[in-house]
């Protein structure tokens, strides 16, 4: 990336367009139409929320982010999105039960506006859903085209001159790269003819570069995390980033290992299970779309404890991830972990963790976040891999020579540091030292 030397400012409509108008989406669409009625707040948004300081200490200069940044603001955002059922978001979120009635009685009207495109849906790569609400094509290559279609419409309907798109939709099936994910010449002939290594999710992600539409992948799903997808987003100047929401049981792993890390205290074991009742665990109850989630979900420690730079403290780790389709729960989900740790002169210790969490609450923010920071980052002139967005996801992408950063404290350093550089002004790198000399 090169540092811009200006950033247009977001002066129009911004279009936020959903793969998946589920639990996810209209929470997070309802929220925004909740919080910019005064209605409610956007807790858990960092664009929203937070602020980043500028220079020293002693400044005392940390502006909101949404005031530093020359983001779309929420009055500027027109939401829209594709399903495989044809209930707009209002019926959505009534279905989803995440939100209560006192949220959606006040936007009722304007949250029944939203209504889901049909969806581009093979049911082979997500068993458990049969979906009424999906386009007929003789190929993929004909899907993408309807999406790229729906893309232009929804523009040219809403006045909208810039659009970008959250994956909003279920975890598919386990898939490998093959060939057909090498070249954009290998992946055109693959939607030609249907190769089944071509995901529903890459439908999207594929129609949406070459729409120009900055692509931000909240699924474990091979979406576009490929070489083709990455050449082409390179060609066609459009941003990235991926994979995997980082919402309840990863983001502790991801807060709590670090401090074990940074205490230099072994850990011997690591086991965790899940159970939800919403489609996500109904969908993920198939064993090939856990594998999916289950990938995503083991990387990080790994990366994050270094086991052959410390073998002695983490090289035996036994990490166990379960997930449990548990209908009464819905969308409260819960989350165990067990974890033995050892200390000094290897005495061991334990600690327990039940986080009983809201899923599409903790996504909400992210989405929000992603559209912001996606639709900045290509006013910015960025394309490609947006590693400073790997504060986000489970499995960020990153560049292929490298590991993935997993650390929640170097990612939010990172992003807030991008985001300074960005805006022309000093990085921070805490050393503190101009203060005592």
């Amino acid at each position: 990336m090169k540092q811009p030397t200006s950033i247009p400012r977001a002066t129009d409509k911004l279009g936020v367009l959903m793969p998946g108008l589920g639990a996810v989406a209209t929470t997070t669409i309802a929220g925004v139409m909740l919080a910019r009625r005064g209605l409610a707040e956007p807790i858990g948004s960092l664009t929203q929320c937070a602020t980043i300081r500028l220079g020293k200490r002693t400044d005392n200069n940390t502006p909101y982010l949404k005031d530093y940044l020359p983001l779309a603001s929420l009055d500027q955002l027109v939401f829209g999105g594709w399903d495989i059922f044809p209930e707009n978001a209002y019926e959505s979120a009534a279905h989803a039960e995440v939100l209560e009635s006192r949220h959606l009685d006040p936007i009722k009207d304007e949250l029944s506006q939203v209504k889901a495109m049909k969806g581009a849906f093979n049911p082979e790569y997500v068993k458990r859903l049969n979906g009424t609400h999906v386009k007929e094509a003789k190929n993929k290559a004909e899907l993408v085209e309807q999406l790229r279609e729906d893309i232009r419409n929804f523009k040219k309907d809403n006045g909208l001159e810039r659009v970008v798109a959250v994956w909003c939709g279920s975890t598919e099936i386990y898939v490998e790269p093959t060939e057909v994910h090498q070249s954009i010449e290998a992946f055109e002939k693959g939607l030609q003819a249907n190769d089944p290594g071509i995901s529903n999710s890459q439908l999207y992600g594929w129609a949406c570069i070459q729409e120009g539409v900055p692509y931000a992948n909240g699924s474990p799903n091979l979406s576009i995390e490929f070489p083709a997808a990455m050449a082409l987003a390179k060609q066609k100047g459009v941003p990235l980033c991926g994979s995997d929401f980082k919402t309840g049981q990863t983001l502790m792993k991801t807060i709590l290992a670090p401090g074990f890390k940074a205490r230099m205290l072994g850990v011997q074991g690591w086991f965790s299970t899940n159970i939800l009742g919403n489609r996500d665990g109904e969908v993920l109850d198939d064993p090939a779309s856990f594998k999916t989630k289950e990938v995503s979900k083991l990387g990080a420690l790994d990366h994050i404890f270094q086991p052959k730079t410390y073998p002695q403290l983490y090289g035996e780790l036994y990490h166990k991830v379960r997930i449990n389709y548990y209908p009464p729960r819905g969308d409260a989900k819960e989350g165990w972990d067990n974890i033995d740790i050892f200390g000094w002169l290897g005495y061991p210790m334990q600690i327990k963790v039940d986080f009983l969490c809201r899923d599409s609450i903790l996504a909400a923010p992210i989405v929000l976040d992603l559209a912001l920071f996606m639709d900045l980052a290509q006013r910015a002139g960025f394309s490609g891999i947006q590693e400073w967005l790997s504060f986000y996801f489970k499995s960020p992408m990153h560049a292929p020579e490298l590991y993935p950063e997993h650390d929640l404290f170097i990612q939010h350093t990172k992003l807030k540091n991008t985001l300074r550089w960005m805006m022309g002004d000093e990085t921070i790198s805490h050393l503190g030292h101009e203060y005592y000399d």
